[in-house]
């Protein structure tokens, strides 16, 4: 794990909050020269604390209003066959966020899609075709409350 200092600690806020924010107008906020904020940026990218810069974008304006949480239950936890899933899960653009859980299912995923049409044929490819997948079972959101992949800073 990164060792973070106060001043890491309030750049990661701001850069989290809007990715956007110039370093100058970072450097202003931490008190810190433009240089000292672009050094502690690269080692933060270099140690993996940020892990990507970007836009957070409305599926609902680009065609994708609909999203789908799967839970899936393997038939074998055999570490090659886990892999095969995982690998297929990555691949697919429309599976937004995949999670290797415990308890009765085994991965959940988080689908943005543009119709069930579409998740109907991703379900074949995914689960119908997969000799590894014992039952899975779809909820469609209805509404979404929250939605976020911020990390909390404790106050």
């Amino acid at each position: 794990m990164a060792v973070l200092d106060e001043f890491d600690l309030k750049l990661l806020a701001l850069v989290q909050a809007n990715s956007r924010i110039s370093q100058a107008e970072l450097g202003d906020r931490v008190h810190l020269s433009t240089a000292a904020v672009n050094r502690r940026l690269k080692r933060l990218v270099s140690e993996g604390v940020i892990r990507k810069f970007g836009a957070v974008l409305a599926g609902r304006a680009l065609g994708y209003p609909l999203t789908i949480i799967t839970q899936v239950a393997t038939e074998s936890e055999q570490i090659d066959l886990l892999d095969g899933m995982k690998a297929a899960f990555r691949a697919c653009p429309q599976v937004q966020q995949c999670y290797y859980v415990t308890g009765e299912w085994d991965f959940i995923l988080h689908f943005t899609v543009r119709d069930m049409a579409q998740y109907t044929e991703l379900a074949r490819q995914l689960f119908f075709q997969n000799n590894n997948v014992q039952r899975f079972r779809t909820l469609v959101v209805m509404d979404c409350i929250k939605a976020s992949q911020d990390v909390p800073f404790d106050q």
